[in-house]
């Protein structure tokens, strides 16, 4: 570091500001770069201003500990940094300062990514040459360059500018202080000694002067002398490095080809290892199936003896038994023509099979592809505490049938397209819906709704638990996967929407807590379409993002209790899952729509006895399902009209509920005694529901990409001819290319012809690199002889440096007695 300052007197400390550090000199000011003021700390009774008086530059400030920080190691943890950067300090009046400077190396905690080296100007002289924090003290550990002596002038400027010879320059603090006067120096009267009786003899100005002039003359003849030395051996220093370097360069080039020979004879060797190891891999290998062959050929003796007597056995048997053979072909004619009717039928009863799964599915079709499936949630355990009993027999419930018992013997059967009973879980439910997921992919829109009393449970099958999911996630969890599987042919566009009918008004789950006042009604945006302008459609791409979106909304659904329910649905939540998808092979357009509806129960007012806001809640639901009930009979009627308006429900599900849709109904009951009455109402509607009958589902084209196919066509047919003209040049064109292919295949021969010669050329001149291989095995062991050159001739050098090492100490050493001789003439005169 010592090395590096250009300022006598100025000296560095490898630590932090410390009491002990010299304060005699009265502090001016001290400047936090980069950071903030710091009041008087520990035991330095200093004030430390905030950065101030600084051009370009940028502020970094870490909060990691300083190694050595010394009192005040915040003054470390901040610093400014990067080019351009100088301090400016005006008013400052005229005499002489020291100035401190304080780094650290904070950039890069764990050390510089780069070389950071930068020169310290003050006043425009060079005070420190090319600093390097990191190399003197690390990272995170500070370092100080005290006592560097500025004079001012009348402007009263101290200018400090900081130059990066490699990376950005850095500082963490500027300490400026006033210095001390430098004592006078005492003027001593001049004495020569004289040579004959060595008394001091005065010796006259102008003597003096003489004296000093001729001995000036001298030293300077021989500083000239010395240099023209230094020059001569600088000279031959340099010849000798020159031939150094040629033969340096000639070592490395032989170097480089022993390199490479090196490299392909290690190649060869590995290779060789290689084969060695292969070679003793298949011996051994060999030795082993040797020994298990001869194994396996012992036991097959052994085997063949043991089928000899087998044989001998089974031929005495054999004789045994042909007088029975004549019988044995007659029952085995008999067994043949069973065989024969059994095979006969079972095509029969595969041919009807297929015939009986043809027809149910075109019933299905032109049914509508309306289904109804029943669940029945299981007794409760207050409903067990009071001893009730289960009305619900599900004997019959793997054929669709459903039995309640009404009153003593009165037994009500009820047909299903599924029954499930209590014991049955969420896979059931969903493995019997999960064909309608490929429905909505294919472009249909797909209706699926839970209906029934409060309190049965359509909630859970609907939406279920984090450890026993529902139809809902269940179902988007199967469209992502086929969606998946059909992305090499299809792309599918998704979005979810969350939408909740409560007291007859829309709401919108999804949206914000400002946009909830706002009135959403229902619009028909084209052929049967039915779309609520300003709902918030929310892309997603697979289930967790659906599902996240899901749960915010079903988290803002209305519930509330009642005497039937402690937290009953008070809205119908539905679900919106929009599926834009694009053919990739036919460019077929198609936008479906899957409605996921958990209605909010039906409920009877005497029995639930809800007063205020609750009844109002039941009396919209209530009339809300019974328009449901409505369209579910005018549909079943084939009626001219229906009445989709008379609720918000029905106009919501329009487009889902008519002929050009496929709807499933999840109809919940209780098997308690208690809510018979409930049960029979619901189990009734849904016997209306399946027995509707509508028009076969059709297919959702998306008419905006179909025109936009059409003019894409049109545009296609236009460039089509363009291109059958282009081809007609083409074609006139590949004529004249003809030709000329037949002028380069005559080249082509002619080029073969050359390249013959250039094999022949080639053999020789492989002769030829043999020879140069041979050379260069002389020219390997010439190398010793010239290493042991390079070796004197770097021993040479070494002397010679060590020559011009001592030459220009003396040179040095006489300046500084001649310059010392000057300052005293100088002083005395």
């Amino acid at each position: 570091m010592d090395s590096m300052l250009c300022v006598f007197g100025s000296r560095s400390i490898q630590s932090g500001l410390t009491n002990t550090n010299n304060f005699k000199e009265r502090p001016v000011i001290f400047v936090n770069a980069g950071g903030g003021a710091i009041k008087k700390e520990g035991d330095i009774n200093l004030d430390i201003e905030k950065d101030c008086c600084f051009e370009g530059g940028d502020v970094i400030r870490t909060d990691e500990s300083i190694i050595n920080g010394g009192d005040i190691p915040s003054v470390y943890q901040s610093a400014r940094f990067g080019t351009n950067l100088s301090y400016k300090f005006n008013d400052m009046p005229a005499g002489e300062y020291l100035v401190d400077l304080h780094f650290a190396e904070i950039v890069h905690t764990n050390g510089p990514k780069g070389m950071r080296v930068f020169d310290v100007f003050i006043q425009e002289e060079k005070v420190i040459s090319e600093l390097d924090v990191y190399s003197i003290v690390g990272a995170n550990k500070p370092l100080q360059v005290v006592d560097v002596r500025v004079s001012v002038g009348e402007d009263g400027v101290i200018f400090m500018r900081f130059d990066g010879v490699v990376g950005s320059p850095i500082v963490s603090g500027i300490y400026i202080k006033q210095a001390t006067e430098l004592p006078k120096s005492s003027v001593k009267q001049e004495l020569l000694l004289c040579n004959n009786c060595a008394a001091e003899v005065k010796v006259s100005s102008d003597q003096n002067r003489v004296m000093r002039t001729n001995s000036l003359a001298r030293y300077e003849k021989k500083i000239e002398e010395l240099k023209a030395q230094c020059q001569l051996k600088t000279d031959e220093c340099h010849e000798a490095w020159m031939s150094l370097t040629a033969a340096n360069e000639e070592l490395e080039k032989i170097r480089m080809e022993l390199d490479n020979r090196f490299f392909r004879n290690m190649q060869l060797d590995q290779a060789m290892q290689k084969q060695n190891a292969e070679l003793r891999d298949v011996s051994r290998r060999y030795e082993c199936d040797k020994k298990l062959w001869a194994a396996a050929i012992d036991d097959f003796e052994k085997k063949i003896k043991m089928m000899k007597i087998e044989h001998s056995q089974l031929f005495h048997e054999a004789h045994a038994c042909a007088n029975t053979i004549p019988e044995l072909n007659k029952m085995i004619i008999a067994v043949q023509d069973i065989v024969a009717q059994h095979e006969d039928l079972k095509l029969k009863l595969n041919e009807e099979q297929a015939k009986s799964k043809k027809l149910y599915n075109q019933a299905l079709e032109a049914k509508g592809n309306i289904r109804v499936f029943c669940r029945c949630r299981p007794l409760t355990k207050e409903e067990m505490s009071i001893g009730c009993q289960t009305v619900v027999d599900f004997s019959a419930a793997k054929d669709g049938d459903l039995t309640v018992i009404t009153s003593g013997s009165t037994k009500k059967i009820f047909k299903f397209d599924r029954v499930y009973a209590p014991k049955d879980d969420q896979v059931d439910v969903f493995a019997d819906a999960s064909a309608l997921v490929t429905s909505v992919l294919d472009g249909y829109n797909v209706c699926i709704f839970a209906y029934g009393q409060t309190g049965t449970g359509k909630t859970f099958t609907m939406e279920g638990t984090k450890q026993n999911r529902g139809v809902n996630y269940r179902t988007l969890h199967q469209l992502f996967k086929i969606a998946e599987e059909r992305k090499e042919t299809v792309t599918y566009d998704i979005s979810v929407s969350v939408l909740e009918v409560y007291n007859e008004q829309i709401r919108d789950l999804l949206a914000t807590s400002t946009a909830t006042t706002k009135r959403l009604d229902i619009k028909q945006v084209s052929d049967g379409v039915q779309h609520v302008p300003g709902i918030v459609e929310a892309k997603v791409e697979n289930i967790k993002q659906a599902w996240d979106v899901l749960q915010a909304g079903s988290n803002a659904r209305a519930v509330g209790s009642n005497n039937v329910n402690e937290r009953s649905s008070r809205s119908h939540c539905m679900l919106c899952t929009m599926v834009r998808a694009k053919n990739l092979v036919n460019d077929e357009c198609t936008m479906s729509k899957l409605w996921l509806v958990d209605l909010a129960g039906s409920e009877r007012l005497a029995k639930t006895e809800v007063q205020g806001e609750r009844l109002k809640e039941a009396q919209n639901i209530n009339r809300s399902l019974s328009a449901l009930g409505d369209v579910i009979s005018c549909l079943a009627n084939k009626s001219s009209h229906i009445p989709y308006r008379n609720s918000k429900l029905t106009h919501l599900l329009q487009d889902s509920l008519g002929g050009d849709s496929k709807t499933l109904m999840l109809v919940q009951i209780s098997p308690s005694e208690h809510d018979i009455g409930e049960t029979l109402s619901s189990l009734n509607f849904a016997t209306r529901v399946r027995g509707v009958e509508l028009g076969p589902a059709k297919k959702q084209i998306d008419m905006g990409e179909l025109q936009k196919f059409k003019t894409m066509l049109d545009k296609a047919k236009q460039e089509l001819r363009s291109k059958e003209d282009a081809m007609r040049k083409l074609e006139e064109g590949f004529q004249n290319v003809e030709g000329k292919a037949k002028v380069k295949d005559q080249l082509f021969k002619n080029q073969q012809e050359k390249f013959n010669e250039l094999e022949s050329q080639l053999a020789s001149k492989t002769e030829l690199c043999r020879q140069l291989e041979k050379q260069l095995l002389q020219l390997s062991e010439g190398k010793k002889e010239k290493e042991e050159i390079c070796s004197d001739f770097q021993q040479k050098v070494n002397e010679l440096e060590k020559k011009l090492k001592e030459q220009e100490e003396a040179a040095s050493m006489n300046l500084h007695c001649m310059v010392l001789t000057i300052l005293t003439y100088n002083i005395n005169f």
